[in-house]
């Protein structure tokens, strides 16, 4: 049973083991599961690294909303660089 309600598609395997999907989804990172012997579910997926997946909860996410909000309204300016690095320096 097909979910989207496009045609089948017969596709080869080849000697290799890969299977090409389309240029469409080339270098898309994909899930596959294996549902039983021989029935594939493939499904295009965003992946998020460990080290990245902060970024991706409500606190971090309304913190860098409120920074890009408050960065709109001020532009930047470099007026004031070496006092805050002489600053930096001394707090070494």
């Amino acid at each position: 049973m097909q979910a989207t309600g496009s045609p089948s598609i017969v596709k080869v395997i080849g000697t290799n083991g890969q299977i090409s999907l389309g240029k469409q989804y080339a270098g898309r990172q994909v899930l596959v599961e294996e549902q039983e012997a021989g029935v594939w579910l493939i499904r295009t997926a965003t992946v998020i690294p460990d080290n990245e997946r902060w970024l991706h909860e409500a606190q971090a996410s309304s913190d860098l909303a409120r920074a890009v909000a408050w960065s709109t309204q001020h532009a930047a300016a470099d007026a004031q660089t070496d006092a805050i690095l002489a600053a930096a320096t001394e707090a070494e």
